[in-house]
């Protein structure tokens, strides 16, 4: 039995009421040497005794039978038109004097680019979506693994077994999620020949990437073209993030002036990654683009945010502003944005992977290279991939409309080359 909708009545007994004991220290207790107190007490145990000879000798009542249910009519909520701006799923968000109705205004006028689908880009699309963002556009090259679920709340175990492209599966959740709003998937590599297409026309930015080379790209672009962006990390338990204004903030060169070194800084595959970290970056991050949209410059996080959530340390560290000499802010050297070669093999967090470009872009015909590839081995293709299995082998090689693939099952680049000249062609 639902508790919500139902009412639960007990049967009344004949067991004597103890009531007249009461009355009887009721009046001992109002005992007053003051006559005047006397009276008014005597009154109040009259009083007491006629409501309880009136309660005795009442007709009798149906009786009721014991631990009865009675079944509460079913609520029925109003029906409601929703405008542009009162929105009943965002009247908590609206009530907030900081937000307000002008505020959602601006939230569903915004265009924010979430780059990377994964564990912090996932959270904080869903958590976007949620707070109304109007424009949502997601980026990522990447499909849904089985050991993504354990930190990539979008996705379920049906996008696994479906090989579904990550910006695709998490644009699907997030319209069923808000329906309202506008969400586009873009399953692309983020390199300097994309980057500035990606981020033409929109209001800010939000990282959510898994490599220290694209962040520093991505900065270059932000700074190039003036567009804020909320910086965000996550390895173990540990976490950190950061607000980035052009020409108002540090950037991320200015308070990391060089990249790591290969192999010096620990992955996602070498430390792991805590879930509940990836949420509570995800959710600063967040909040840092909703004050952006807002306006609410004043309240933005002035430095980098760094918290252990396994060691419960929350540390904030001031940066100032643009820092001089910084390569980006101040020399305006795009080093990353400005490379004349393309980076052909990337290491990709978590899936012993080596991801292979091809420059220029192709087009692949998929059903042909399927037809192709079945005889030397397993082959499974929808209309965003085609995932092959090479026969007495521990690869898979994943390949793109665009040429892009993935070879899985070793990180060597030059292995990498081999197989995809091997089984796909230069």
């Amino acid at each position: 039995m639902d508790p919500v909708s139902s009412t639960t009545v007990n049967r009344r007994t004949d067991t004597p009421h103890p009531r007249k004991e009461v009355i009887r220290m009721s009046a001992i207790t109002h005992m007053d040497p003051d006559r005047r107190n006397r009276r008014s007490t005597s009154r109040m145990v009259r009083d007491h005794r006629l409501r309880y000879h009136n309660e005795v000798n009442a007709p009798p009542r149906a009786p009721i039978r014991t631990r009865e249910t009675i079944a509460m009519p079913p609520f029925s909520p109003p029906t409601l038109t929703p405008s542009p701006t009162q929105f009943p799923r965002y009247s908590r968000q609206t009530l907030l004097a900081t937000i307000g109705r002008t505020g959602q205004e601006r939230l569903a006028s915004t265009r924010v680019l979430v780059i990377g689908c994964g564990a912090l880009g996932g959270a904080s699309a869903n958590l976007l979506a949620r707070a109304g963002f109007g424009h949502i556009t997601l980026v990522d090259r990447d499909y849904v693994e089985l050991h993504n679920l354990q930190r990539q709340t979008l996705f379920d175990e049906a996008d696994v077994a479906a090989h579904v492209p990550k910006a695709v599966a998490a644009a699907t959740r997030l319209s069923q999620i808000n329906s309202e709003i506008v969400v586009t998937p873009i399953v692309a590599d983020v390199n300097p020949a994309s980057i500035e297409p990606l981020i033409n026309g929109v209001d800010l930015i939000v990282d959510g990437l898994d490599n220290f080379e694209t962040r520093y790209l991505l900065n270059d672009a932000a700074v190039k073209h003036a567009i804020p962006w909320v910086y965000g990390g996550v390895i173990g338990s540990y976490g950190m993030t950061m607000t980035i204004r052009p020409g108002e903030s540090a950037c991320l060169r200015c308070v990391f002036p060089d990249a790591p070194s290969a192999g010096s800084a620990p992955t996602c595959d070498t430390a792991g990654v805590l879930g509940p970290t990836v949420d509570v970056i995800s959710g600063l991050q967040v909040a840092e683009a909703m004050k952006l949209a807002v306006g609410a410059t004043d309240s933005l996080n002035p430095g980098l945010i760094a918290v252990d959530l396994w060691a419960l340390s929350f540390d904030r560290i001031p940066v100032p502003g643009p820092i001089p000499g910084c390569p980006a802010c101040d020399a305006c050297q795009f080093t990353y944005l400005d490379s004349a070669t393309l980076n052909q093999s990337t290491s990709l967090c978590g899936h012993d992977a080596v991801q292979l470009l091809i420059t220029p872009p192709v087009s692949l015909d998929l059903a042909n290279l399927e037809d192709r590839l079945s005889r030397s081995g397993e082959t499974l293709r929808n209309r965003f991939l085609l995932r092959f299995r090479p026969a007495f082998s521990g690869h898979e090689l994943t390949v793109f409309p665009d040429g892009r693939a993935i070879i899985k099952g070793t990180t060597d680049p030059i292995e990498a080359r081999t197989l995809y000249a091997r089984y796909i062609g230069t």
